[in-house]
Order: structure tokens, then C-alpha cells, then sequence
């Protein structure tokens, strides 16, 4: 049986922060037509206590991202007694530490280079299900971040063709969709077109390669996560819109 301390209430901070964004959630998907179930919660519990992690389990929640593969390794060990969790990666996986996680978790949302994509093929055990991944794509142009260039249709779309084509080919993974990371914005609506682009660019990759039916859409995180459902994505990634601040690295328990 699970057990939590909730000594200082803990459990209930999770389930009012939850409440608010599913509250949101469901707003913003009757805007854009859209129904509520077909948006997945990922909450991003890095650097945060497993302890709240159990709590956030406790309030209903059962998809957790973690962003650096050693962490994720230590907290997906000692939380296996939560046995219908599922993990995902959605930091970017240095080639040397895939080892680390490509059997522990059921997707890699970041999958940004060929490379790594073969490193993770050749890896992933054979009787585990073929790894689900989402190819990271920056629609923005900002140099600093990470992924497969998307940000012209006119080049960099079909550019991408052989990519997808290659990733399909490899017999451990399995192609999702799509991810990205917007620019850090004031303004939520700033990062609208971005989130339509990447739409956009799914509906193209869909009709160039429909065998592939690649229907996820990992955008929208806790400042912007609303527009992002608005232009259709199918993953959130909130991390301090349920968990709250995260500690400092110093002050960090895992």
C-alpha cells in the first residue's frame, strides 16, 4: 500500500495546484474544439523529492518527465513500488548516458540526432516493448537550443523526410511525433506561432510519410501551457504548476 507523509500537508497543495490546471486545461481545450482527455499530463519532477513525487501519485497524477538520466535512474529505482508509473526523458540525453535510462523509461520526448537515435535502437532491450520517442525540434531559430533545424517549411521541412525516415527504419524505436521549446516569454502569446509551426510541421511529416501516423505534440509547459493546448498539443510538461519551486541544487534530495 502506498504510504505518504503529509505532515505538512504536501498532498493537498498538489491537489489544489492540480485542480487549477485541469480547470485550465478543460477551458482551453473548449476553445480550440478540442477534448479534455486527449491532453496528457507530464509532470516534470526534476529536482524535486521523491517524496513528492509519491505525493503528486497520491493526487492521481501517473506520468513523470525527469530531464538528467542520473537522477531519473536513481528515482525510477527507488519509486518501483509505484508500479503503473510511467517515466519519460524530456532533457536533452548525452550519448555516454543513454545506457543509463533506455530501459527504464517508456519514451524519450528529446530526441534531437541520428546518433543518438541508433545509440538508443541498439540499446534498448529486446523484451521490452520498441522505445517511443518524439524527434525535438527547434521551430524558433534560437541558437542555444537543442534539436533537429525546423524553422523554414521551404527547406528545413523536407529536410527533415530522410530523418524520420531513418529513425523509422531502426527496429528498437518507435516514432511518436514531435517536441519543442519554445523561447522564454513574458507574454504566453508570444509563443503561439511557435506551437502552430510545430503543428504545422506535424500535418506535413503526416502527409509526406501517413504510414507513420505520428500523432503527438509535446509543447506547452507551466507559463504557456494553455496557448500551447489551444494549437493542439496532446503533451504538457508542468513541473512547478503542480509540484511547486523546485529546491535549489545544493538543497536537492533525490
Amino acid at each position: 500500500m502506498l504510504s505518504i507523509n503529509n505532515e505538512s500537508g504536501v498532498i493537498e497543495r498538489i491537489a489544489e495546484r492540480l485542480a487549477l490546471v485541469r480547470k485550465t486545461i478543460a477551458q482551453s481545450a473548449a476553445k480550440a474544439n478540442r477534448r479534455t482527455e486527449d491532453v496528457v499530463i507530464v509532470t516534470v519532477s526534476k529536482r524535486q523529492p521523491e517524496s513528492l513525487i509519491r505525493a503528486a501519485y497520491a493526487c492521481g497524477l501517473r506520468c513523470f518527465g525527469e530531464n538528467y538520466a542520473e537522477e531519473a535512474l536513481i528515482k525510477i529505482q527507488n519509486l518501483s513500488d509505484l508500479r503503473d508509473v510511467r517515466w519519460d526523458m524530456v532533457g536533452q540525453i548525452q550519448s555516454r548516458k543513454a545506457k543509463l535510462i533506455v530501459n527504464q523509461v517508456a519514451c524519450v520526448q528529446s530526441l534531437d540526432s541520428l546518433k543518438l537515435a541508433g545509440i538508443l535502437s541498439r540499446l534498448r532491450a529486446p523484451d521490452l516493448p520498441p522505445l517511443e520517442v518524439l524527434l525535438e525540434v527547434n521551430v524558433s531559430g534560437e541558437a542555444s537550443k537543442a534539436g533537429f533545424w525546423a524553422v523554414s517549411p521551404d527547406s528545413d521541412w523536407p529536410n527533415l523526410l530522410p530523418v524520420v525516415d531513418e529513425i523509422s527504419r531502426l527496429p528498437r524505436l518507435c516514432p511518436r511525433g514531435l517536441m519543442t521549446m519554445p523561447p522564454l516569454q513574458v507574454d504566453m502569446e508570444e509563443n503561439r506561432k511557435y506551437f502552430r509551426k510545430l503543428k504545422n510541421l506535424l500535418g506535413f511529416l503526416n502527409a509526406e510519410r501517413p504510414a507513420l501516423q505520428l500523432r503527438a505534440l509535446s509543447m506547452g509547459t507551466s507559463s504557456d501551457y494553455p496557448v500551447a493546448i489551444e494549437e493542439g498539443a496532446t503533451h504538457i510538461r508542468l513541473g512547478e504548476a503542480i509540484l511547486g519551486p523546485r529546491p535549489t541544487r545544493e538543497r536537492q534530495t533525490v
